[in-house]
C-alpha cells in the first residue's frame, strides 16, 4: 500500500520521492510506505490552511457542525475497515481498535454541536452610553502533533474542537502510525471539508516541527506526546509566542482502599493496566493497596492477569497485544529488571512472550509485589504491561504516595465511603481523576493534566477554550 499526503485538497507525494515505512508491530512485516515531506511541502500546507482560514470561520457554526458531523458518520460507517487498519499498524487488539474508532468519532460528534455553544457576552457598562462586548473568534492556524498509542482518537480529540471553532489544521501523525491519519483525511473529503481546512503531513518530525514554528502564521498547538518532547516545544514556540495545549507523561496511582468492593476494583484495574499493552498516557502505573485488603486484591489481580491472552491483535481472542518497538520492550524489561533487584517479587509474568512467526515484541502480562519508592517502576512511565503494587496502612499514606510524582495526569482510587470519595478526590494532584471508575474517558469530560503532565484540555466544552480567542469590543454609542 502506497498513500499520499493531503496539502489543500490535493493529495501529493513528497517533493524528493522519499517515502517512509510502516511496520506491523506484531510481525515487523512491511505493510505500507508513506511520503516523507519536507520543509517545502510543510509551508505549502501551512499556506493552503491560511487561505482556507477565512472562509472557514465565516461559516456558521452549523455549516461546520455538520460536516463535523458527517465525518464523524463515515468513521462509523467505516468502523471495521479502520479498526483492521489500527490493529496492523499499532498492534493493539481488534476489539480495543474497534473501540477506538467509535471513541474516535464520538470527539466529532460531540464538538460539532458544542461549536453551536460558543457564546459571547454583553458586560454592564461602566458609562450610559457605552456598550461591552466580549466575542471568541478562532485562534487560527493550528497545528496537531499526534502519538502512535491512540492513532484515531487523538487526532480527531484535537481536530474536532479545532474545526468547530473555525480554526484549519495540520495534522502531523506519528511516523510509527500514519495510516489512521490519512484514512481519516480521506474520509475528510468524502464528508465534504473544503480544501485546506485539513491538512495531513508524514515525515520526519523535527523537520516539519521547526517549519511550523518558525511560521508566525501558526497560531496553536496542541500536542500529546512525553514530557521531554514537550518541553522542548514549549522553548521553540517562544519565538512566535505560540500558544500551546500539551498533554504530556502520566504516572498514574491506583489506590485500593479496606472498604473497596474488590469484585468492580479487580477488573477495573486489569483494564485499566493492560488495555493497549499498557501503552496509554493514563493507564495506571502504580497500585496501593491497603493493608487489610492487599492479600486478597493481589491474589485476585494475579489470577486475572494471568487469564489474559497475548498474540497478533488480529487474532481472535487476543487481548495483550505488542508493544510498538524493539526499545519499548527493552524499556519494560529494565524497569521489571531494576524492581527485581530491588526485592521485588514476579508471581505472574516478568519475561517476553515468544509466539512463533511473530516478532520479539510481546511481553508477558506481569504482577510485581513489594513496590518500593526507590524503584524505577516507581517513578518512570513504564508504557507496558507491568503493574507493581505496593501495601500502605492509612489514607493520609497512600494520598501522600500518590501524589510523590512529578506527574499529574490521571488517579484511581476504590472505596464504598462516600466521605472518603469526596476527601481523596480533592486530595489527589491529578487533572483526571477516576474514583471507583477505571475508565474516565469520553469526549463529554474535560481531559488533561496538571505539574509535569502539561496544560490545557480536551473534551467537552473545555476544548473550545483552547481554539478561541477572546476579543473586548469597547462600543460608544
Amino acid at each position: 500500500m502506497q498513500t499520499k499526503n493531503l496539502i489543500g485538497g490535493e493529495w501529493l507525494e513528497a517533493g524528493n520521492g522519499d517515502r517512509l515505512e510502516v511496520r506491523n508491530p506484531a510481525s515487523d512485516a512491511v505493510i505500507a510506505s508513506v511520503p516523507s515531506v519536507g520543509a517545502a511541502e510543510t509551508r505549502k500546507a501551512i499556506d493552503a490552511a491560511w487561505n482556507a482560514r477565512t472562509a472557514w470561520a465565516a461559516r456558521t457554526a452549523a455549516d461546520r457542525g455538520a460536516l463535523i458531523a458527517s465525518l464523524g458518520r463515515l468513521m462509523r460507517r467505516d468502523s471495521e475497515r479502520l479498526a483492521k487498519l489500527m490493529t496492523l499498524e499499532q498492534g493493539k487488539p481488534l476489539a480495543e481498535a474497534r473501540g477506538e474508532v467509535g471513541y474516535a468519532a464520538s470527539f466529532l460528534e460531540w464538538a460539532a454541536e458544542e461549536g453551536k455553544r460558543l457564546y459571547g457576552d454583553i458586560v454592564p457598562a461602566s458609562a450610559p452610553d457605552k456598550r461591552i462586548l466580549v466575542l471568541r473568534q478562532p485562534v487560527g492556524v493550528t497545528a496537531i502533533i499526534t502519538p502512535w498509542n491512540f492513532p484515531a482518537a487523538m487526532i480527531t480529540r484535537k481536530l474536532g474542537p479545532a474545526l468547530a471553532a473555525g480554526c484549519p489544521v495540520v495534522i502531523k501523525p506519528a511516523e510509527d502510525t500514519p495510516l489512521s491519519a490519512i484514512a481519516i483525511g480521506e474520509l475528510a473529503c468524502e464528508a465534504g471539508i473544503p480544501a485546506g481546512v485539513i491538512n495531513i503531513l508524514t515525515g520526519d518530525a523535527a523537520t516539519i516541527s521547526e517549519v511550523i514554528f518558525d511560521d508566525a502564521r501558526v497560531r496553536k498547538l496542541s500536542f500529546t506526546g512525553s514530557t521531554g518532547v514537550g518541553r522542548l516545544l514549549m522553548g521553540k514556540a517562544s519565538k512566535n509566542l505560540l500558544r500551546l495545549s500539551l498533554e504530556l507523561g502520566g504516572h498514574a496511582p491506583f489506590i485500593v482502599f479496606d472498604d473497596a468492593d474488590l469484585d468492580k476494583a479487580v477488573p477495573a484495574a486489569v483494564a485499566c493496566k493492560f488495555r493497549n499493552a499498557g501503552q496509554t498516557c493514563i493507564c495506571a502505573n502504580r497500585f496501593y493497596a491497603q493493608a487489610g485488603v492487599h492479600d486478597e486484591f493481589v491474589a485476585r489481580f494475579s489470577k486475572a492477569i494471568a487469564e489474559l491472552r497475548v498474540g497478533d491483535g488480529s487474532t481472535e481472542g487476543v487481548t495483550v497485544g505488542p508493544l510498538i518497538n524493539d526499545e519499548a520492550v527493552a524499556k519494560v524489561e529494565e524497569h521489571v529488571e531494576n524492581a527485581r533487584s530491588l526485592g521485588g517479587r514476579v508471581p505472574v509474568g516478568g519475561r517476553r512472550a515468544r509466539i512463533d512467526g511473530l516478532a520479539d515484541r510481546f511481553y508477558e502480562p506481569t504482577l510485581i509485589e513489594g513496590m518500593t519508592p526507590e524503584m524505577m517502576i516507581c517513578r518512570e512511565e513504564t508504557f507496558g504491561p507491568v503493574a507493581p503494587v505496593a501495601k500502605f496502612t492509612d489514607e493520609a499514606e497512600a494520598i501522600e504516595q500518590a501524589n510523590a510524582s512529578e506527574y499529574g495526569l490521571a488517579a484511581y482510587f476504590f472505596t464504598r465511603d462516600a466521605s472518603r470519595l469526596m476527601r481523596v478526590s480533592e486530595a489527589l494532584e491529578y487533572g483526571i481523576v477516576g474514583a471507583n471508575d477505571g475508565g474516565p474517558s469520553t469526549a463529554q469530560a474535560p481531559f488533561g493534566g496538571v505539574k509535569h503532565s502539561g496544560f490545557g484540555r480536551e473534551g467537552g466544552r473545555y476544548a473550545m477554550d483552547e481554539y478561541t480567542e477572546v476579543k473586548y469590543v469597547s462600543w460608544q454609542l
